[in-house]
């Protein structure tokens, strides 16, 4: 069973930077893309970044110019690296990865932006 492991979520103060980790139980080669999603208090969950096979990568224009994604093939793991923080980037926020035709998601990582 592959699992995906968040981390690096926390409280920051507005302006501020996180970096979120997500780690792979199986070689990232095996994924079609790989991405960060969040889900605001009582919102849906959108795509924040998003980061294929070749490593191009997109972005909404909510992080464009804010928010990196990034990936380390050795490490297994995939980045997500956010400056500039604002109150509204407040979410839960989940990696995912395309397996095939299946989509596997990890367990979810608060971040919370306040003063």
């Amino acid at each position: 069973q592959v699992r995906l492991v968040e981390s690096g979520g926390g409280l920051v103060q507005p302006g501020g930077s996180l970096r979120l980790s997500c780690a792979a139980s199986l070689s990232i080669f095996s994924f079609k893309s790989m991405a960060w999603y969040r889900q605001p208090p009582g919102k849906e969950r959108e795509l924040v970044a998003r980061i294929d096979a070749g490593g191009s990568t997109n972005y909404p224009d909510s992080v464009m110019g804010r928010f990196t994604i990034s990936k380390d093939n050795a490490k297994n793991t995939w980045y997500l690296q956010m400056n500039s923080l604002k109150s509204e980037d407040t979410a839960v926020y989940f990696c995912a990865a395309g397996l095939g035709n299946v989509a596997v998601w990890g367990q979810g990582t608060q971040v919370t932006v306040s003063s």
